[in-house]
């Protein structure tokens, strides 16, 4: 256990090295970093069983809700699981470790950027600047129809989900595409996706590859980022630039320039600050 503690320390040491000298961070985010704000976690299909039982009882996989088929055969269904989901994402409170983010971007010379596969924007609610974010699975918080009949996304603020939680399952109308009157969907890429519309995040991603070319020391922060969609962790360590892997599982780095944290988000930023300040 000590050989443990001085090895966590020692990267806790390097990580606020490596923040005193970049002049750009790149934050890098999975589900996971959401946990401390008491999302729910879903590794695994018993994980995603626990938090939504009427799919459990039903037998259906994360991946089997998250999917376009979904919508055509049960649009209740599909939208008792969104639905809650963007419910749950309007009213959760970031965690303090997105201010301590938040706090180390405004230090930076060249600032910073979020590159995210989460669609619960919770950077944009924490306070981060929405054009420095890149959601590159899309979000929850906006729509699109889901035919679709136009390459149309509209924000998803007019649509208050009444959700039957012991079923999964929206009560009333879901929400229609105002272009065609068709069902709409969340502009989120779900499994076996042929439908979605990546306009908005491809915008999002050339904003991000405009900055990184301005910055000459950056530096990647990951945190709570899976193996199950490896998106974050795959694009973080393409850049090849210093990396800080945060990751309560799996923490293991095979780059040179790399070095992970096997601690939760709160807990690892809130020690990395303590020792910046």
């Amino acid at each position: 256990m000590a050989d443990h503690t001085q090895e966590v320390d020692t990267v806790l040491a390097h990580a606020a090295d490596w923040l005193a000298q970049a002049d750009g961070l790149l934050v890098t985010a999975g589900a996971g970093i959401g946990i401390d704000s008491g999302l729910p976690d879903f590794r695994g299909t018993q994980g995603f069983w626990r938090a939504y039982p009427a799919l459990a009882q039903a037998r259906i996989a994360f991946e089997d809700i998250a999917s376009p088929a979904a919508f055509r055969a049960d649009p209740a269904l599909a939208w008792g699981f969104y639905g809650h989901r963007l419910a749950l994402y309007r009213r959760i409170v970031p965690h303090a470790g997105f201010a301590i983010l938040k706090k180390w971007l405004s230090r930076m010379a060249d600032g910073g950027f979020v590159f995210t596969s989460n669609v619960d924007g919770q950077f944009q609610k924490a306070g981060f600047n929405p054009g420095r974010i890149c959601e590159v699975h899309g979000s929850i918080h906006h729509l699109q129809c889901a035919t679709p009949c136009s390459d149309a996304i509209w924000p998803a603020d007019g649509f208050l989900p009444d959700v039957d939680e012991a079923a999964c399952r929206l009560r009333g109308e879901p929400p229609r595409c105002p272009c065609c009157g068709g069902l709409a969907r969340p502009n989120i890429l779900m499994f076996g996706d042929g439908a979605w519309l990546g306009r908005r995040s491809e915008a999002q991603q050339f904003r991000l590859d405009a900055w990184r070319q301005s910055v000459e020391r950056l530096l990647v922060v990951e945190l709570g980022a899976g193996l199950a969609v490896p998106t974050v962790r795959w694009y973080g360590e393409s850049l090849g630039v210093p990396l800080l892997r945060i990751n309560p599982d799996r923490p293991e780095c095979d780059l040179t320039r790399a070095v992970g944290l096997p601690l939760g988000a709160l807990e690892a930023l809130t020690a990395i600050d303590a020792l910046l300040d």
